[in-house]
């Protein structure tokens, strides 16, 4: 009879078993990253299984980085946060406390498994002839790229812009306000976020420039339309470095953060740094950088650090904060 009852509770503690082996996580991301996470999610699944025998299931939620930022801040319940820059990430601390302060030491490379650039996609043989950031001014010229308050994108875009015209004008910001207003003054639709851009450039067939992340330039090159769209590097651009964390509140509530963990170190694996690379994304390991330099060109990005910028708070304070540069010139 023990026995019997004793087969009886084991039966029973079998689906609780086997339920205590699933796990969900939600990966609130930027808007051009579904590709790649959806690659990193398979690997990573199939990685952890090995080592642990669970289940782990990614689902994923896309949109311009500052806008997702404020979902999670909102109550979007993201196990991690892979967002398009530091500055949303450091909003999750700032405005709720979702994150610690020191988020950014918690990973390599400033929690930035991989970096990125804006280049220029223009039509095929580049008929208005744009060479670099002064060429987007011209009249007649007229420019995709995504809304700077919403979209990472939007915000690397910006900043690749400014410090052209601070380097071109020596320092004058008078004049490199001029310049950005003349910018902005030539962007038809302000989409909220980087694929919608690219599906207002490509498919919509509006604007003679796209203002692109990297891995969309390569994209909307390589697989939308080889024969239709080529790319212009400008003599200079941006240091962008998409930044990653555990959303600390919501994996504790949820009970994921040692998987939640686990999946971003997974980005800085050989594994996750080759899918990286292969996706268009620049990786931090030098070996995987090596295989795949051919893939990127050279370009002068300057990093958000430098003394045109002054770090992410100076940049958010100036430019992007309600009331700032893009405010005052997008306005006018």
């Amino acid at each position: 009879m023990l026995q019997r009852i004793s087969l009886l509770f084991a039966a029973a503690a079998l689906p609780l078993a086997a339920h205590a082996g699933s796990v969900t996580l939600l990966n609130v991301s930027y808007d051009p990253t579904r590709e790649l996470y959806r690659e990193v999610n398979q690997a990573f699944a199939a990685q952890w299984k090995a080592k642990t025998g669970d289940d782990v299931t990614i689902n994923q939620s896309h949109g311009g980085s500052s806008k997702q930022a404020r979902s999670i801040i909102d109550g979007l319940e993201a196990d991690v946060a892979t967002l398009g820059l530091a500055g949303d990430v450091d909003a999750l601390y700032d405005k709720a406390r979702l994150v610690p302060r020191d988020w950014i030491k918690r990973l390599p490379a400033n929690a930035t498994p991989y970096s990125s650039t804006v280049l220029f996609v223009v039509r095929k043989g580049n008929p208005k002839g744009i060479h670099d950031w002064g060429d987007l001014v011209k009249p007649g010229v007229t420019i995709a790229t995504p809304n700077p308050k919403t979209s990472g994108n939007g915000k690397w875009s910006y900043l690749a812009a400014w410090a052209w015209a601070i380097r071109e004008y020596k320092g004058d910001e008078a004049r490199a306000r001029e310049y950005i207003g003349k910018l902005y003054r030539n962007v038809p639709v302000l989409d909220t976020g980087a694929r919608g851009t690219t599906v207002t450039f490509s498919q919509r067939g509006i604007g003679d420039v796209h203002l692109a992340w990297e891995d969309e330039a390569l994209l909307e090159v390589n697989q939308l339309g080889p024969d239709k769209f080529q790319i212009v590097v400008p003599s200079v651009s941006v240091l962008a470095e998409p930044a990653v964390t555990v959303v600390d509140k919501y994996a504790d509530k949820h009970g994921t953060r040692k998987v939640a963990q686990a999946y971003l170190e997974f980005l800085y694996t050989d594994a996750g740094q080759d899918i990286i690379a292969r996706h268009g994304y620049r990786p931090r390991n030098p070996a995987v950088a090596a295989k795949y330099a051919s893939k990127f060109p050279k370009v002068d990005r300057v990093p958000v650090e430098d003394a045109i910028f002054g770090g992410w708070s100076a940049v958010t304070a100036k430019h992007f904060a309600d009331g700032g540069v893009f405010d005052q010139v997008f306005q006018k």
